[in-house]
């Protein structure tokens, strides 16, 4: 297997816990809050993860103690932040900080230690494609992630519930004033970012890379909220940053797979690089931010 063979075989892997802490933060700000936890939520769904998985749990019970836990810690910034009315740029680094205690605390015991990963399933025909057929040899979290893309998608381009989000996020003042409840909206929207940050750091811990190490989301979720500005707000766009960002994570490997004479360290801090080069250049974009923007992103709302 060739670089561009091995990158391609393990980019949709790669790119999966980008791409479902992402979809949950881009609900989240679609409803006009600005949730900074999704490191911290990541890492205590993690840690809730494992430990069922490794105590013979298995992988489905791993995630749904990951999606709940983690959506009850982005719940209390909801209280917090929503509810209360507090700063959320202030809230969700507090949850953040908050969520990589707890998975610090409750992996302690668990550290190095492993579990079984998950099969990977082939499409038929589609994967003996040379060099690209190990593109569609991925496990169930993988096609269930790309489902949800499609899904979120369809949800805001086509469903009532899509357009009172956006509503919300855009003129909460006015969506109240026809009658939605725009702090049960944001609730709601919250424990969906929540959940997905959940399962985005159970497939890290227990599909991805099947072992507990402290520290281990490393930066996933700051990226993930990254990639929603990457995005432009839009799913499509942050289907293709979590995809370049998962193969820029395999060019380390792959290049110190092929010799070459490069500092592991530079290589390990591609996909960061990758992420402030490619902010930078967006952010120069007024136009493209304000077009596709959340005009009420961060802004508490009073009746």
């Amino acid at each position: 297997m060739n670089a561009i063979e091995f990158i391609l075989a393990g980019m949709l892997a790669a790119a999966t816990p980008f791409l479902l802490a992402a979809l949950g933060e881009l609900v989240v700000e679609r409803a006009g809050v600005l949730n900074l936890g999704a490191e911290g939520l990541m890492a205590f769904g993690a840690v809730l993860a494992f430990i069922i998985v490794y105590h013979g749990g298995g992988h489905l019970l791993g995630f749904v103690a990951a999606g709940l836990g983690s959506a009850a810690l982005s719940i209390v910034f909801a209280v917090i932040a929503v509810g209360l009315r507090a700063n959320q740029v202030a809230t969700g680094l507090a949850i953040g900080i908050l969520g990589q205690g707890l998975s610090a605390l409750f992996g302690k015991t668990y550290e190095s230690l492993t579990v079984k990963g998950l099969p990977k399933f082939a499409f038929p025909w589609l994967s003996d494609i040379p060099v690209i057929g190990n593109l569609f040899v991925q496990d169930a979290v993988v096609w269930l992630s790309l489902a949800a893309t499609f899904a979120i998608w369809a949800m805001f381009a086509y469903t009532k519930a899509g357009l009172v989000v956006r509503a919300i996020g855009e003129n909460p003042k006015a969506a109240h004033a026809v009658g939605y409840s725009v702090i049960a909206v944001r609730f709601a929207a919250i424990a969906f970012g929540g959940t997905m940050a959940g399962f985005a750091g159970a497939y890290a811990s227990v599909v991805y890379t099947p072992l507990w190490a402290d520290g281990m989301i490393a930066g996933r979720g700051w990226i993930a909220i990254a990639l929603v500005v990457f995005g432009t707000w839009l799913t499509g766009r942050i289907f293709l940053g979590a995809c370049l960002f998962g193969a820029v994570s395999l060019t380390g490997l792959a290049a110190q797979a092929a010799g070459l004479d490069v500092p592991s360290q530079l290589l390990a801090s591609l996909p960061y690089l990758v992420t402030i080069i490619v902010l930078g250049i967006i952010s120069a974009d007024r136009r493209l931010l304000k077009l596709n923007g959340v005009a009420s992103l961060g802004e508490p709302f009073e009746r």
